[in-house]
């Protein structure tokens, strides 16, 4: 698409200095517009992308949001910005039109887009259809929530060009245009309800993602998940489907990826694809599956041969902070999931790890029921190890059931479960909580995480730490 003319000579408001809010404002003053950013937060704690700012000449206000930003042609919203902030509800009362960054970034992307989006695996799901698009040889850009913001590359995209995007329901609801060639949704599961009043306002923020979609379009959809499968789809893009259930439409071969035999089939406008065997999958876990089979129905509409999506397949071992191995130390094995930030993250995790876990968990709250916890953690978690402003609603949740055990910080935690683990132990960090009390992101919180285990010794503690302890 190219619209430039919504950017060039117009007044941008950008709501939020993040990633992707500086993001957004390089494009615009790229392109002839005049972007101007705020943020709620202290100058002393935007150094970094007060410093982007000022190089760059762009005006910018922090320590809270001005009128300001009312005189603007139109706002763009980082996703952490929710629809009750004051100014949002400011600048919704004065009619005045309000963006998110991918919405921003799609009017001057000249390649096709592939989006992901979903409760859980949109990191490995995009990270896994990345390298399928790179070994095709498409000029590929992986980005949005990932790590890198659509903004600061969608120039980049030639017209032959596939732009990869993991891309939130927060992202999703100030779409307007935003048009994906292939949208996938992976699953839905109670998440942000922090955020959303229902799970079925979150579901709703999540299918917009086909809703400007044409029969020119692809839609990928999960047919074991029961959410997505119940689901009305009035949208007119071509639907796909993929499935790791054996039982899944039996004598059937809907178009899609599914698992048949051991092995994943793929089928499109009449041709039938042998994928690969499941078990030389390189991520290894049933639900690592079903997102293997999500990226190889999205490479096979996007025109990418079978070949190369089985190759892929079978060489690509995972992301940093999903299920990443972070070594093991004195006989027990740490394992980095700071990417699960919900419930149903860490349950998947739990049940792709063996033997005795010491669980870390805890950061803020998405208001969500750690109850559902319970079936996947007894008999398996051996100690839970808590942190940040959630650790007493978990407690609450769960306090009865497991051995509980305090901790100030990530420093504490590891160093606690380490204490408690035995050789053949494995300690898990899946908070099942956003990281914001504690972190930047994710991606920070994962990475202390990792240095924390490297700053162990071999030198152990006697006995195992058992029972509550409420020190921390």
């Amino acid at each position: 698409m190219n619209r430039v003319d919504r950017i060039q000579g117009r007044r941008v408001g950008i709501v939020g200095m993040a990633r992707s809010g500086v993001a957004a404002a390089e494009l615009v003053a790229q392109l002839g517009g005049r972007p101007f950013v705020s943020d709620v937060l202290s100058q002393r704690e935007l150094e970094e992308p007060i410093s982007r700012l000022e190089k760059l000449g762009i005006p910018f206000e922090c320590g809270g949001h001005t009128d300001r930003l009312l005189e603007s042609d139109y706002l763009i919203v980082s996703p952490g910005v929710p629809a009750a902030n004051e100014i949002i509800r400011k600048a919704a009362d004065a009619g005045l039109p309000i963006f998110s960054e991918i919405e921003l970034a799609y009017w001057v992307c000249r390649g096709r887009i592939l989006a992901i989006t979903g409760s859980n695996g949109k990191t490995t799901t995009t990270a896994l259809l990345g390298e399928i698009c790179k070994a095709s040889g498409a000029p590929t850009v992986v980005a949005g929530n990932i790590g890198l913001p659509f903004a600061g590359v969608a120039r980049q995209v030639p017209e032959n060009g596939l732009a990869v995007l993991e891309v939130s329901s927060f992202q999703l609801e100030r779409i307007e245009q935003f048009l994906p060639y292939v949208g996938i949704l992976l699953n839905l599961t109670p998440d942000h309800l922090d955020r959303y009043d229902t799970f079925d306002s979150y579901c709703a923020a999540k299918y917009r993602l086909f809703e400007n979609q044409t029969p020119d379009q692809y839609a990928v959809l999960n047919l074991d998940d029961p959410v997505t499968r119940a689901h009305p789809f009035p949208y007119a893009s071509r639907q796909l489907v993929f499935s790791v259930d054996e039982r899944a439409l039996p004598g059937q071969s809907p178009d899609g990826v599914l698992q048949r035999g051991g092995r994943l089939v793929g089928r499109l406008a009449g041709r039938e694809y042998d994928l690969i065997a499941v078990d030389r999958i390189g991520i290894p876990g049933a639900h690592n599956h079903a997102n293997a089979a999500a990226a190889a129905a999205a490479a096979l509409a996007a025109g990418i041969g079978p070949d190369v999506v089985a190759a892929v397949m079978e060489r690509f071992k995972g992301v940093e902070h999903r299920l990443e191995d972070a070594g093991s130390v004195g006989g027990v094995h740490f394992i980095n999931d700071s990417k699960g930030t919900n419930v149903d993250a860490v349950i998947v995790a739990l049940k792709s790890v063996s033997g005795r876990v010491h669980l870390i968990a805890g950061g803020r709250d998405k208001n969500g029921d750690f109850t559902r916890l319970l079936p996947a953690a007894l008999g398996k978690v051996e100690n839970l190890i808590l942190i940040g402003e959630a650790r007493e609603k978990i407690f609450e949740h769960l306090g009865r059931h497991i051995p509980v055990i305090m901790a100030k910080s990530m420093a504490d935690a590891v160093q606690k479960a380490y204490d408690a683990a035995r050789p053949g132990d494995t300690v898990l960090l899946s908070p099942g909580c956003a990281s914001f009390d504690m972190y930047r992101n994710f991606e920070q919180r994962g990475r202390d995480f990792k240095e924390r285990v490297r700053q162990l010794t071999n030198g152990r503690t006697n006995g195992r730490t058992n029972g509550v302890t409420r020190e921390a």
